[in-house]
């Protein structure tokens, strides 16, 4: 109690020191861990204590990094915390892992609720500034990106710091055409915001962010994830959940309807359509309504979603009616809804070359998703990955594609076995991936399907948010020799983690612990090698869009280090070393001719520029230039394309960018600031632009089908920065 009682007093004290929230403004409230919370926490550190495969006694050594990295989780850029808040904070370094052990959540709840603080002085302060206005005539620049900068140290200091922040917020709104007034309104309320969602903060938010930082202190990819977490992670497994069927968005703090899901009960009873706010549910045709109106997300699609066949009733704002408008109740019956827009999908791609057609099959797959509880019942049409791209690749046979690429961009990761036997797919029996456990012991994870689904021409498109069983995948299919690579390293997730539901280990009726995904293996490729840090070199290489640095395993400062075990016993089906050198020569020429792929590495090479520099001007003069040389830049290059396709326009699938990049320019706004209608246009300009790096993708594998048809004697005639010509 003596330690709870110093804890409040230090909150309160160091709270005084910096700028007082203003009179109108709501104190967050403060946050106290329940009983459940203390147990759960305890739970997973004897879990982790005993099978985490990265094994680490949680003493004071490991309780200093929890508490670095739940800084970090809760003020990556040092926009809230003072070097005095840290210092302070700092004497309770070993403690964190005490507050697990001891069941007692006091200090780190404590450091949650002096951040909550923190975060409303600021966003308070911000308000005021709106006040004043700004000199942009001034030569200051604002440094955007401060993860790697020093905490502020001074409350001054801090100020500065904000009165930049809030300066950029205003220019950039400026350059977009906003009038002051309009500015004013708009930054005011998303400041505003930003205090009420601080304001709707619960404990289940706080105990997940402090349990994340233990898991992660760990190892990397080790998680902890509540109720609800859990429960949107089991969604995203099995793409499907018992619902109304809508996407629903938080806008002005109304539910609001995104996107009606075709054929779901929204979509099926003609009453409701984009726009529409709900603002009550109730539970069944007389059920109390409640009312959502200011209510979080989560907190809403919780009381929408429900037992299969069950009605609920909606209190309904149209989108076309005022805050006074009439509602409208809306009752439907739940259904499950299958989330297909997050499943495979496959498209064919004509390549034109002279006379002759070419077509290639693009399968894109989001994820290596599988329904794990209905495959345990043996229910026939469980949903999968593996399913799902069998159906596919039968398709695309009947559309008699010369070959077939797997784009995996973007994907990061699911099921181990779905990668194993999707791989199956395209290999006639044999090992996948090895797996070592914390004790050593190496497994391998085979193909046992006789027969492949598709035997002809294989290529694989990966980027560095390609990752865990989309590496598996891919480093399978290098191995065997079986397709190309192509595109930039993958992110170098080697590690293998299972799902612990700590409700069913503490065997309790309801859920009210969570779930820990927990890593309990390194997988290795077949070659003996491993993916972890250095991901899966593409055979041949596109133009890299991320920053390694900061992104992907090797970004890590605990991530497990790179190793290597024995191959497993298998014999490549395939040897494609013979056809890089003519495949590489062919994309480089085309490359250096095709406009878009020349327009892209010079954004990339703008990207990394900016990045490295991490400032931005806050003199508007400066700034009208800048934004006047990239508008002059776009126009310039719209205005080519209106003279004349790039190389390679031929490629069907994708639709040409319209609106001459008015999509990609800054507004200035966040996305629910943006008139919804506009947003979803947009949108829709952004997934038709064109896709020069899968065009590329799909010409390369173009160009292997008639390397493979014209053998050794067209290899010999191709010469550096020919064009390929079939016979």
């Amino acid at each position: 109690m003596k330690q709870k009682l110093l804890w409040i007093v230090f909150a309160l004290a160091t709270a005084a020191q910096g700028a007082s929230l203003d009179a109108g403004t709501p104190y967050p409230p403060e946050l106290k861990p329940v009983l459940q919370e203390a147990q759960a926490a305890h739970l997973t550190a004897e879990l982790l204590a005993r099978y985490h495969y990265k094994g680490m006694p949680l003493d004071d050594a490991l309780s200093e990094k929890i508490f670095d990295q739940y800084l970090k989780s809760l003020d990556s850029e040092k926009l809230f915390f003072v070097q005095a808040d840290i210092d302070q904070l700092s004497g309770d370094r070993t403690k964190l892992g005490d507050a697990i052990l001891k069941e007692d959540l006091t200090v780190p709840f404590a450091i949650f609720n002096l951040y909550e603080y923190r975060a409303a002085e600021r966003f308070a302060y911000a308000r005021t500034l709106l006040k004043k206005g700004f000199d942009f005539q001034q030569n200051e620049s604002y440094q955007y990106a401060r993860e790697k900068g020093a905490w502020p140290k001074t409350e001054s200091e801090m100020r500065e710091l904000w009165r930049k922040r809030v300066k950029n917020d205003w220019l950039r709104l400026k350059l977009a055409g906003k009038s002051d007034k309009s500015i004013v309104e708009i930054l005011d309320k998303r400041y505003d915001n930003f205090l009420k969602r601080i304001g709707r903060v619960k404990s289940a938010d706080a105990f997940q962010t402090y349990m994340n930082a233990y898991t992660m202190a760990i190892e990397p990819h080790t998680n902890y994830l509540g109720p609800r977490a859990a429960e949107d992670f089991d969604i995203s497994m099995r793409l499907s959940l018992v619902g109304i069927g809508a996407v629903l968005a938080e806008l002005d703090e109304y539910t609001t309807i995104r996107e009606l899901v075709p054929g779901g009960p929204a979509s099926l009873s003609g009453q409701l359509k984009i726009g529409d706010r709900i603002v009550g549910v109730a539970q069944g045709e007389s059920g109390v309504m409640t009312d959502t109106l200011g209510w979080r997300l989560d907190d809403t699609v919780a009381l929408i979603r429900g037992a299969a066949d069950s009605v609920v009733l909606l209190d309904v704002l149209p989108a076309d009616a005022g805050p006074d408008g009439k509602h409208k109740l809306v009752s439907l019956i739940r259904k499950t809804i299958s989330l297909e827009e997050q499943a495979a999908k496959a498209s064919v791609h004509s390549i034109m070359d002279g006379k002759a057609t070419r077509r290639v099959g693009v399968i894109s797959l989001p994820s290596f998703y599988e329904d794990f509880v209905a495959r345990q019942k043996g229910v026939q049409a469980y949903k999968s990955a593996t399913r799902d791209v069998a159906r596919l690749l039968d398709e695309l046979k009947e559309e008699k594609v010369d070959s077939v690429l797997i784009d995996l961009r973007n994907n990061g990761g699911g099921s181990l076995m779905e990668a194993v036997e999707l791989t199956g797919l395209f290999i006639d029996k044999g090992p996948v991936v090895q797996q070592r456990n914390a004790g050593g012991e190496i497994s391998v994870e085979s193909d046992t399907q006789a027969g492949v689904a598709w035997d002809g021409p294989l290529g694989v498109l990966i980027n560095r948010s390609s990752a865990s069983a989309s590496e598996i995948f891919a480093a399978a299919i290098q191995d065997y020799g079986r397709g190309l690579i192509m595109g930039e390293p993958s992110f170098g997730k080697g590690t293998v983690q299972t799902m612990v539901n700590l409700d069913q280990v503490a065997k309790n009726n309801k859920p009210q612990f969570g779930e820990l995904k927990m890593t309990v293996a390194q997988f290795f490729r077949i070659n003996g090698g491993t993916t972890q840090l250095r991901g899966v070199k593409p055979d041949i290489l596109f133009p890299a869009v991320s920053d390694a640095e900061n992104f992907g395993e090797s970004s890590f400062d605990n991530a497990l280090p790179w190793a290597q075990i024995k191959a497993a016993d298998y014999s490549p089906t395939g040897d494609l070393k013979g056809l890089l050198p003519i495949l590489v020569t062919l994309h480089e020429a085309r490359v250096k001719m095709d406009k878009d792929f020349q327009y892209l590495q010079e954004d990339i090479a703008e990207f990394k520029l900016q990045r490295k520099k991490n400032l931005v001007s806050l003199n508007e003069a400066e700034r009208r230039k800048e934004r006047d040389a990239q508008e002059a830049r776009l126009k310039s290059r719209e205005s080519r394309r209106d003279t004349g396709n790039s190389a390679h326009e031929d490629v069907v699938g994708k639709e040409p960018a319209p609106g001459k990049g008015s999509a990609l320019r800054d507004d200035g706004l966040q996305a629910d600031e943006r008139n919804l209608a506009n947003e979803l246009a947009a949108e829709k300009v952004r997934k038709n632009a064109k896709d020069v790096l899968l065009n590329e993708a799909v010409h390369i594998l173009s160009d292997e089908v008639v390397v493979l048809k014209t053998g050794a004697r067209l290899a010999a005639r191709v010469k550096p920065g020919s064009l390929l010509m079939p016979d």
